[in-house]
Parts: C-alpha cells; sequence; structure tokens
C-alpha cells in the first residue's frame, strides 16, 4: 500500500514538473507579414507610385530604377504560403508547421534585412576583426554635395575609397612602424532620419596599425577635426574629376565658415568587448526603415481622402507626416542595386589580405603527430584542435540559430512536446503547394484583388486637397477608426505650380543624424 502511494505521489510530481516545462516553452509564432503596417502602405500605393513617378519624382530623385520594383514586388511575396514552402516536422510526437520562403531583399524588407543585419555583425566579429582594439568613425558630406550620390550611386563606391585613403594615412602617422597598416570595414549609408538622403560613411578601423609581422601598436588618440582638411579635399577631387562640380564652387564652399563636412570618432571598443563590436557591426549595415516608428493612415480614415505615414525621427525624436507616396518614394531612393555592395574592406581586413593570411597559415601547419607510436590517441585528437584553423569560429549561421539569436525562441523547439524538430522537406511543385494548403484549410481560392488604385489626379484635385492642419498648436488630427492621433509636426508648404502635376514635399534635409552610440 505504502509503495502504491509513493509511486503515485512521484507519477503526480511527474506531471507537475512536465507541466512547468512545457509552459516555460516558448512558441515560435510564424509572421504574417500582411498585417503590418509597412505591406499594407507599400501594396496600397506601390503601383500608383509607379505610374506617377516620371511625372512627379522624377526631378526630385532621377529615374526609377527597374531593380527598384523587382524588390517591392518581390518583398510583397516574401512570407507567402502560396509560393512554397519547408516543412518542419517534430521527430517525437509528429507536430508540424510550414515556413514560407523569404524574398531575402536588401534595405526594403524588413525581416530579410534584419535576418543580414544579424549575420554581418557575427560574421564580423568572429571572423573579420581581430583582437585588437577598435574605433567608430563617421564622414559626412554637406547637403549641396549629396543630391550627386543619389543620381549616380557608382560615386559611392568611390566615396569609400576617398574616406579610406584619407583615414589610413592618418592612421599611419599615429604609429612608428614603417610599413604600417591599418584595419578598415567602411560601410555605406544613405539615409537620414527621416529617410531624406543623407551619404554617409560608417567605419569600423583598428586603432593602430600592424606590421609586416602581423604585430599590432596601437596609435595616439584621434582627434576627428584633424582628417576634416584631407576629406573635404578628397572629397572635391572626387567631384571635380568626375565633372559634378567646377573649381567656382570649390572656391565658393571653401569660403564658407561651416562648410557642412564632419568627421566623427567614438570611444575605443576594446578586444574583450565582443558584444560590443558585434552591436556596432549591426549597427553600421542596419536598415533604413523602422516599423516601430512608423504609422500608417489609409485613404479612408483621414479626413482629405490622402493617405499619409507619421514617422517618428530615431534621434531627434521629431514626428513628420507625410503623404503615403512621398514617403514612399523617399524609401526606394535608399535601395542598392542589384550587385552593389554597401560594404568593403580595406588595409589589413581586405579580402586579399585576409585570404593571404589564412593559406600562409595552411601553409605552416605542422604535419599531424598521426607517427609517432608514443603519443596517445587522446594527445593526437589536443594536436588536431590545437594546429587546425580554429582561431576563429566558422560562420555557418542556419535559419533556426539567427531566430533563436534574434527573438531568444527556438524555433526547432517542439511547442507540444519540448522535442527536436527538423526540416524534412522543401516544396516548390505549384500543384503539390495547392494540395498541401488546401488540405491544411490554408489555400485560398479567391485570389486577393489588387488594390483600388485611382489614375493620376489633376494638380488642382492634389493642390486644393483639404489637409486638417490645425496652425493654433502646430498640431495635425488624423482619425484612425476610434482613436484620434496627434501629431506635432512643422509644416512645409511645398506645393507650387509646374508642369509634373504634382510636387511632393521637398526633402528634409536634417542636420546629422547619425552620431548615436552604436549601443542606443
Amino acid at each position: 500500500m505504502v509503495i502504491e502511494h509513493v509511486f503515485y505521489y512521484f507519477l503526480f510530481m511527474g506531471i507537475i514538473m512536465l507541466a512547468t516545462l512545457s509552459s516555460d516553452i516558448k512558441v515560435y509564432e510564424q509572421r504574417n507579414p500582411k498585417q503590418s503596417q509597412f505591406y499594407k502602405c507599400v501594396e496600397d500605393h506601390f503601383e500608383r507610385l509607379e505610374n506617377i513617378w516620371d511625372d512627379c519624382y522624377q526631378k526630385l530623385y532621377g529615374f526609377l530604377r527597374p531593380h527598384v520594383m523587382k524588390v517591392i514586388y518581390k518583398y510583397l511575396d516574401c512570407g507567402d504560403l502560396h509560393k512554397g514552402f519547408a516543412r518542419v516536422k517534430c521527430c517525437d510526437c509528429n507536430h508540424e508547421y510550414l515556413v514560407a520562403f523569404s524574398c531575402k531583399s536588401r534595405h526594403f524588407c524588413p525581416s530579410c534585412h534584419q535576418r543580414r543585419v544579424v549575420e554581418f555583425g557575427e560574421y564580423l566579429s568572429t571572423e573579420v576583426l581581430e583582437d585588437v582594439p577598435h574605433r567608430q568613425w563617421v564622414f559626412s558630406l554637406p547637403k549641396r554635395l549629396r543630391v550627386y550620390f543619389m543620381y549616380d550611386r557608382k560615386l559611392l563606391a568611390k566615396l569609400s575609397r576617398c574616406v579610406n585613403d584619407a583615414l589610413s594615412d592618418y592612421l599611419k602617422q599615429t604609429v612608428t612602424f614603417e610599413n604600417a597598416t591599418p584595419g578598415i570595414v567602411c560601410a555605406v549609408q544613405t539615409f537620414g532620419d527621416f529617410l531624406n538622403f543623407n551619404p554617409h560613411l560608417h567605419i569600423i578601423a583598428t586603432d593602430g596599425c600592424f606590421n609586416e609581422n602581423n604585430d599590432f601598436m596601437v596609435g595616439l588618440s584621434p582627434k576627428a577635426e584633424d582628417l576634416i582638411p584631407a576629406f573635404k579635399q578628397a572629397i572635391f577631387k572626387l567631384l571635380l574629376k568626375e565633372g559634378k562640380i567646377s573649381n567656382a564652387v570649390i572656391e565658393n564652399m571653401n569660403s564658407w565658415i561651416h562648410d557642412g563636412f564632419h568627421v566623427y570618432c567614438g570611444k575605443a571598443i576594446y578586444s574583450w568587448d565582443n558584444e560590443g563590436l558585434e552591436r556596432l557591426g549591426q549597427y553600421i549595415v542596419r536598415a533604413p526603415l523602422s516599423q516601430e516608428r512608423m504609422t500608417y493612415i489609409p485613404e479612408h480614415q483621414t479626413n482629405d481622402g490622402k493617405a499619409k505615414v507619421i514617422y517618428k525621427g530615431k534621434t531627434s525624436k521629431k514626428t513628420q507626416v507625410f503623404f503615403a507616396l512621398d514617403w514612399l518614394a523617399r524609401l526606394i531612393t535608399h535601395i542598392p542595386n542589384k550587385g552593389e555592395q554597401m560594404v568593403k574592406y580595406y588595409g589589413y581586413y581586405s579580402n586579399k589580405s585576409r585570404g593571404m593570411r589564412k593559406k600562409d597559415e595552411e601553409i605552416q601547419k605542422p604535419n599531424e603527430p598521426n607517427e609517432c607510436n608514443d603519443i596517445s590517441e587522446i594527445d593526437a585528437e589536443i594536436n588536431k584542435l590545437m594546429f587546425s584553423n580554429m582561431k576563429r569560429k566558422k560562420f555557418n549561421k542556419s535559419w533556426a540559430k539567427l531566430i533563436h539569436k534574434v527573438y531568444n525562441v527556438d524555433p526547432l523547439k517542439c511547442s507540444q512536446c519540448g522535442g527536436n524538430m527538423k526540416i524534412i522537406s522543401f516544396i516548390e511543385e505549384e500543384s503539390l503547394i495547392k494540395k498541401i494548403l488546401k488540405h491544411l484549410n490554408l489555400w485560398l481560392d479567391d485570389k486577393q484583388e489588387p488594390p483600388n488604385h485611382s489614375p493620376p489626379q489633376h494638380i488642382w484635385d492634389l493642390i486644393n486637397t483639404n489637409i486638417d492642419i490645425l496652425y493654433q498648436q502646430n498640431t495635425v488630427r488624423m482619425r484612425t477608426g476610434n482613436t484620434l492621433i496627434n501629431a506635432k509636426f512643422t509644416y512645409y508648404d511645398s506645393f507650387k505650380q509646374e508642369s509634373c502635376g504634382y510636387i511632393p514635399q521637398m526633402p528634409f534635409e536634417d542636420e546629422y543624424s547619425q552620431l548615436v552610440q552604436y549601443d542606443d
């Protein structure tokens, strides 16, 4: 009788423990991009934006690149099970769910770009950066010169080389090595606080230089203002050579007290702060868009019948209201061309230098001591680990590991039993996709109708819109269902009567707003 009571006691306690463990399991919830405000804004306006671009936005932002529309179409299909998916199944209880394919777009799809951000941050900290101090540098251009880089994106790559030359020469002067070489990682960013076109460079550079023997020497404490003259002359030389400016423009800008060139140098980040370096690597390649700071107001929820976007600045904390078309036009100017490299490696971190060092390490790797009989198998295994090329962890992040790193949720942990799950197949055939989705009641027989876009309207239909602006409190009032949104902003009267029919809001050229520390 006692044994029976003891058995039921332990059985009861086991059930309680299992219930507690199951409650601690964080269930992976698949994203639904179609429910986001950003997706709705793009879906509602991208077709009309394409139709009116030549008349309304080409003078302001240049011609509409074909690659941009391809990126938008791919984004609208991102996360759609009808376009293909992977099957994930539990090995213990046979629980199963589907994971839709992603579009893998850069600088537009928030989810796919965030994956690139996480990958790059870990790759940079584990595969590229050496165990030496580093600093963050930021180089910003004056407003007068930014437009040349918007109309000709090839200049962005040449801008990186100019800044690298100036910074490399400066860092070499801070050490006593004869053949000194700094390590530089340069990332191009083109967006400002309110998505205005603001080309600037974020750089992670060694706080010193290496010599030919791979020895490192920490340099003198740098001063950002010492680099401004060399940076300015390099930019003038580049634009003059490309035929973008004349000597008269250079003389005029040299006469300015505040010429707009700006250089920022951060504090040293030491080698033991691996998380800090990883966060900094993520920061320099972050997306131009933040969905958390965006509010989309559809046409039927505004008083004037014009869709709007309320966007909050990251550093200024100010709020600005845009017409949805104007905001979307700003955003797509930051989409890089196909194959355009936004991150470049120079000096000790260049692809050539890293490849040569890796090759030398393989040549100098000693032979495995298999011929020595007096060495035990354990010692042999230790030698293999010691002399193998494992100085840096090999970077091979899977989808599941990235999800776990970003959201602290393991998508390969079963939500039913807590067992291990694995991807069993990839479904790409259209007939098989339809069969599986119909079986799961996920197939949409009636395809979603395209959004109702009206054709481009005449100038007076747009100029004479009744925007509900309350000048007394500098407040815009927009009604979203039952919610009243109050957003303080500065109103800019940018409407002008021209042949294009409609002149959108001019880009708000904010002051340099990229001085946020990497741990912000």
